[in-house]
């Protein structure tokens, strides 16, 4: 572990030459797991903000989803995370057509439309950021989906 400031970095980020293999994975960590993508608090705003430019790239379950609940909740631990389908994919997952998930947030802000591209925890991943006491803890997620990166 590597401290840096208020941050604690887990050497095994500099010892993993991790890089997105989506045509292996089909962009699995946006539908598998026990919770949707954490979000940060002042991402939530930044969301909401733009959310209308945002919902052209969502999926109609996306949508339907959004439109009964909000497009965040609170996990177990109280933990903010973007809201969910039933079938597990993320309330902003869409799909392409090779059938490789994608991220309405981040389609939206590629065409333009926002300032905001995705949540950090996207952005990063497998890095997942956890608090640690008053520091924030950088560690390496290792999940089976992502063998073939």
């Amino acid at each position: 572990m590597i401290e840096h400031g208020n941050t604690l970095i887990s050497t095994e980020i500099f010892d993993r030459h991790f890089v997105c293999n989506l045509d292996a994975c089909k962009g699995a960590c946006c539908v598998e797991g026990d919770n949707g993508a954490p979000l940060d608090e002042h991402e939530l705003g930044l969301i909401e903000q733009d959310i209308e430019a945002i919902k052209p790239f969502m999926s109609e379950d996306g949508l339907a989803l959004l439109k009964a609940h909000n497009f965040f909740e609170r996990d177990e631990d109280g933990d903010l995370v973007t809201t969910c389908l039933p079938t597990g994919e993320c309330v902003f997952a869409t799909y392409d057509q090779n059938r490789v998930l994608g991220c309405g947030i981040e389609n939206a802000f590629k065409a333009g439309k926002t300032t905001f591209k995705k949540p950090i925890s996207c952005h990063l991943y497998p890095i997942r950021i956890n608090k640690v006491g008053t520091y924030d803890a950088l560690n390496y997620h290792k999940w089976e989906i992502c063998k073939a990166a």
